[in-house]
Order: structure tokens, then C-alpha cells, then sequence
């Protein structure tokens, strides 16, 4: 058997695996040509039902949407994670995995059947048009965007490199028109958000400094006292890794290496992406061991990730936060780290999706096949799928009174047809993030465990009040206070 396999590990409702290669195996005996007798005969099946539905049914069918629907009730009746996709949604996926495309700049969102700015990326030619957020856009290249879906208005917006389109803009209480010519560039979707804390911090702060990774605070001359560094990891595209080294190195510059408290990675409804930006992450706080392994359905498929010399944190501490929303490559890093006892893992548990998918190109313009090939394992041998990563330390959010009861994910022990795991399969957990970082309570326990609490003052203080009672008093040896040593707006799409 022969594999050539640029190998993807699936978010639960977006990028997986991309495996490009062939498979066989020889049969011999009269056991094969039985088997092989079965599979035409049922293959005969489908092909008589095809004919009488093309023959028979009261309206001329699309035939070649009739074969696809086939292929995809194929697929969805294996696992939740494989599936069929036409030739458009491949190419969304290849955008989602490379994470850059020919665009305008711009986030956006739907409002009152209007295409609204949210924010223009910096040095885009949506922010040197002068594209303001909170325009409207109600054309695009002369053809109004109402009755247009906002994945549609994208597509329409994205397109290939030096192509021009012209935006119809409407802006201010007075809805004043402006007609913007702008010419598409290289976009480089952001999966690595950073800032540097010093405090407290608030939203904007947070928001603000994704680009340089300076906290913003000329009241407080913060940067004079930054002495985390705080990193959000929306998804693992393919730039997911360059973002978190330069992201690192921008904090070794401006943070003097004594005042240097750790790392806190955000995985928080992070829902996977690839597998080797996983390992590289991973692999950003190693010197050695493995990270994961995968085992599919014969034995001489398992591979093995090993870390390669090089700890880029330099020995920092490092806090993962997780939730219910955090999936497959986020729980790759959380597990490795974990099992390393290089972070210490915070938050609830994750989602628990323990599968890899292997995206087979169909050609001819066809699409392709998104098929579940493996499980992974953490360097324990811990299978998390429908299980999910524990944190080290458990704390729950204050949810708003109107999202009580619908601030859980189910997990993905709660997905019909999921690949089962044991017994003891656990269900999903809270996956709420406030808006107001003030008001994070995961967010702020990890800054203070990093400045010196210790594990019991943070359950204390944070965790479920019958966790708390229940510790026991006990001395700890200052290790807890150093764990390395034991997206957009809501709906909005970037264009």
C-alpha cells in the first residue's frame, strides 16, 4: 500500500484531513469473489433504483444531483465527520485550510438583508479605500446584494488577484452613496489573535493589538509592565503556526525575560483544523517525546508525531484555557501539553471529537470525498474521542440569565452515528466566552495562577463551590503557581 497524504485533522464543523493517494489490497479465495459477488449485487441495487427514478418520477430529475445525494448518504451514514463535497464546497475548504484567498479586507456580517462592514484588516485595499465599519454595502458590481445570502455577497467580493470590483456603499444615519473601485490583493485570513497583559484587560484591548501584540494602554504605560502574553487561536490553518512564533517572539522583545510570567494559549471554540499546524504548536512548547499518534484500521497505519529540539517559550509557564467548543487539533495541543505536563489546562471539558479525515480529491471538476481514516491519541495512549481533554482545573463561567440552559455543546458523544468509545463516554460542557474579558472568569484565573496562585486558590476562588469544599487544605511547593514545570465578530466573514 501506498499513501502520499498532506494529512488535515477535521474541525467538527469545518477543514479535516487532505489525503491524496491510493489504496488496495489483494484478495484470494473463494471468500474474496464471494464478497466482491455481494458488492455488484448491491451495486445492481442502486443502479435499478436510479433507472426507475430517471424513467418514472412525475418531473425530469437532475441526474447528477441524484448520484451526488447517493454519494452523500453514503458517506453521512458512516460517522458525522464524513461526507461528500461538491466542487464549490472543496474550494471553500481549500480557502478554510490555506487561509488566505483573493479578497477585499474586509469583515462583514448580514444586517436587514444588507451586507455590513464590521472592521477593514489593516493595509488591505478595503482600509486604503476608506471603507469605514458600519457601512453598508448594497451593490456589488452594479447587482444589489438584497435577496443576496451573505455567503453569496462573498463570493461575489472574493475573486482572483488584481481583478477589480466596485462596491456600492451606503454610509451614516443619512444613507449617503459611494460608489468604491477597489482591486482584490492576497488575503491572509488571521487564525493567531495576541496582546500582551498587564492588567485586567478590557475587550478593545484584547481586540486591538492583533497585529503587533502590544497591549494598548497609554494611560498605564502598559507596555512597560506587560508581563503575560496572551494568544487566541481561532482556528489551525496554514498560517496558524508562523502567527504564534512571531506572536512569541514579539513578546520576547517587549517583555524583559525577568518580569516574564508565561503564556496563556486561548483554545476556546477553536474547532480544529490541520493536523500538522497542530503538531507544530504542540511542538512550539517541546524539546522532545511524542505529541500524537494516529492508528487506523490496520496496524502498519499508525504514525507516530515525535517533538523536535527547540522550546520556542524558552521553559515559560503556559496555561491552555479549553471549553466545550474546543475540537480535534485544539484537543490535540491541550493533550500533548497535558500528557508533557508542560501546560496546565484550564477551563471545561472539550468537545471530545477523537477522529481523523482524509479529504480524497474526486477530479474532473468533482469535488471530493471528506473520509474519517483514523482516531488519534494523545502521548498517554489516551483515545479522547467522545471522551474529550479533563482541564487540570475546572472553572465555569457566570452565564447570562437569557443563555442559561443553551450555553452547552453536546459533544461528541451526543452525535448520531459518532464512533463509539467505551463505556465511559462523557458528554459535552460549557462553552460560554463573556464578550467583557473583565468579566472571563477562565481568562482571569489563568493570569493569576501564572502570577502565583496557587492550584487551591484558584478552585478556591473560581472553581464550582462543591469542588472547592470538597479540597482538602493542602501545602504546595510553589509548582502550581508555574504549570509549565509539573474568531471575528459573531457571524461576521472576512472577504
Amino acid at each position: 500500500m501506498r499513501k502520499v497524504s498532506l494529512v488535515v485533522l477535521g474541525a467538527v464543523i469545518g477543514a479535516s484531513a487532505v489525503t491524496i493517494g491510493a489504496q488496495s489490497q489483494i484478495f484470494s479465495g473463494g471468500t474474496a469473489r464471494a464478497a466482491a459477488s455481494d458488492t455488484y449485487r448491491n451495486l445492481n441495487l442502486f443502479g435499478d433504483v436510479f433507472e426507475k427514478i430517471r424513467s418514472d418520477y412525475v418531473e425530469k430529475p437532475d441526474e447528477k444531483k441524484l448520484v451526488e445525494s447517493a454519494v452523500t448518504g453514503m458517506l453521512t451514514s458512516l460517522d458525522p465527520h464524513s461526507s461528500y463535497m461538491d466542487a464549490k464546497s472543496f474550494r471553500d475548504m481549500q480557502v478554510q485550510t490555506r487561509g488566505e484567498f483573493g479578497g477585499l479586507g474586509i469583515e462583514v456580517t448580514q444586517e436587514d438583508g444588507m451586507v455590513k462592514v464590521v472592521t477593514p484588516i489593516d493595509d488591505t485595499p478595503a482600509s486604503r479605500a476608506g471603507i469605514l465599519s458600519g457601512d453598508l454595502i448594497s451593490g456589488i458590481d452594479g447587482e444589489t446584494v438584497q435577496g443576496m445570502s451573505l455567503n453569496q455577497a462573498v463570493d461575489k467580493m472574493r475573486g482572483p488577484v488584481k481583478t477589480q470590483v466596485t462596491l456600492t456603499i451606503l454610509r451614516g444615519e443619512k444613507k449617503d452613496k459611494l460608489e468604491v473601485k477597489l482591486t482584490r490583493e492576497l488575503i491572509q485570513i488571521k487564525s493567531v489573535r495576541c496582546s500582551g497583559i498587564a492588567q485586567i484587560p478590557t475587550q478593545d484591548q484584547l481586540r486591538s493589538s492583533a497585529s503587533d501584540c502590544g497591549l494598548k494602554d497609554p494611560v498605564r504605560n502598559a507596555n512597560k509592565a506587560m508581563d503575560i502574553g496572551y494568544v487566541r487561536v481561532t482556528q489551525f490553518n496554514e498560517q496558524t503556526y508562523d502567527g504564534l512564533r512571531n506572536a512569541m517572539q514579539k513578546f520576547q522583545q517587549e517583555i524583559p525575560a525577568d518580569k516574564f510570567k508565561g503564556y496563556i494559549i486561548d483554545l476556546r471554540n477553536n474547532p480544529g483544523g490541520l493536523l500538522d499546524q497542530s503538531i507544530s504548536v504542540s511542538n512550539a512548547f517541546l524539546e522532545r517525546g511524542e505529541i500524537v499518534s494516529t492508528r487506523g484500521r490496520n496496524a502498519d497505519e499508525t504514525q507516530r508525531y515525535n517533538a523536535r529540539p527547540g522550546d520556542l517559550s524558552k521553559g515559560k509557564p503556559v496555561v491552555i484555557l479549553i471549553n466545550g467548543g474546543s475540537a480535534s487539533a485544539s484537543e490535540i495541543v491541550a493533550g500533548a501539553l497535558q500528557d508533557h505536563k508542560r501546560a496546565t489546562i484550564l477551563g471545561t471539558r472539550s468537545f471530545g471529537k477523537g477522529s481523523v479525515q482524509t479529504i480524497i480529491p474526486l477530479g474532473q471538476n468533482n469535488g471530493a470525498v471528506r473520509l474519517t481514516t483514523a482516531r488519534y491519541y494523545t502521548p498517554s495512549g489516551r483515545s479522547i474521542q467522545a471522551k474529550g481533554i479533563d482541564p487540570d482545573i475546572l472553572v465555569l463561567q457566570d452565564t447570562p440569565d437569557e443563555l442559561k440552559g443553551k450555553d452547552d455543546t453536546k459533544g461528541e458523544a451526543s452525535l448520531k452515528g459518532h464512533l463509539k468509545n467505551g463505556e465511559d463516554e462523557k458528554g459535552g460542557s460549557q462553552a460560554y466566552v463573556p464578550p467583557d474579558p473583565k468579566n472571563d472568569k477562565q481568562l482571569n484565573a489563568a493570569m493569576e495562577l501564572l502570577r502565583g496562585a496557587t492550584r487551591d486558590q484558584i478552585v478556591a476562588a473560581y472553581g464550582p463551590k462543591q469542588t472547592a469544599q470538597a479540597q482538602p487544605e493542602k501545602k504546595t511547593d510553589g509548582a502550581d503557581a508555574k504549570p509549565a514545570d509539573a474568531k471575528p465578530a459573531e457571524g461576521a466573514q472576512t472577504k
